[in-house]
């Protein structure tokens, strides 16, 4: 079963409400936190973001899909778990090393969330087959992580494929999921090759009817 993660990185001040609702009428599956810094990527949503989940939280019981695009990944995490989120994904390449990863990982499930690993376009997926065991998510990004509306990258399908065959062969259950450029077209492609959660936010956000798209990025 595909799940959907709507990213609410676009949604216009004034509009958070209105947007809200109507996502979770449309029975999105999780709402998808996009927390950059303005380090690791050039663009800074920290405050934005954690505004909007904390409105979220106090609306919605829908669950919180948090991506920390971030240098300090442990304050990142200590402050956004205030919101009892149920994914925390943090990027494999903030990491200097295999223990801080490790540290990461940790940390996270201390706080009662499930963990994910987000990989950027130019790191190779075996990086992180070592960690797969331990954590619950894989966020392939699809996309140069810090822009919406980017077109999704081609040959991070073969990327996904890779671990998809990963995973089965060695009986995990990590969920895939992809993130960037996901739209109606693009969608088939990264289901087919494995990713079990889509992450789409300009696809959804531009449609008149958030319920009509939504479903057809999940059949």
């Amino acid at each position: 079963m595909v799940e959907i993660s709507t990213s609410i990185l676009s949604v216009l001040k004034g509009e958070e409400s209105k947007t809200f609702f109507a996502l979770e009428k449309a029975k999105t599956d999780y709402f998808h936190i996009d927390v950059m810094d303005g380090k690791f990527v050039e663009k800074n949503t920290y405050k934005k973001m954690f505004e909007y989940a904390s409105y979220i939280k106090r609306i919605s019981n829908l669950p919180l899909d948090v991506h920390l695009m971030v240098e300090d990944v442990e304050t990142a995490i200590d402050e956004f778990s205030c919101l009892e989120p149920n994914i925390i994904t943090f990027h494999y390449e903030a990491c200097k090393n295999k223990e801080e990863v490790n540290k990461y990982i940790n940390i996270i499930k201390e706080y009662n969330s499930r963990v994910g690993i987000s990989i950027k376009p130019e790191t190779k997926v075996e990086e992180i087959f070592e960690f797969l065991p331990y954590i619950h998510n894989v966020l392939v990004m699809t996309v140069e992580p810090g822009k919406g509306g980017q077109t999704l990258l081609t040959d991070m399908v073969e990327k996904i494929k890779v671990l998809r065959k990963y995973i089965d062969e060695n009986n995990l259950e990590t969920n895939i999921e992809a993130d960037g450029g996901i739209n109606l077209t693009t969608a088939p492609k990264v289901k087919e090759a494995g990713a079990n959660i889509l992450v789409a936010g300009t696809a959804i956000l531009v449609a008149k009817d958030y319920k009509v798209i939504i479903d057809e990025l999940r059949a």
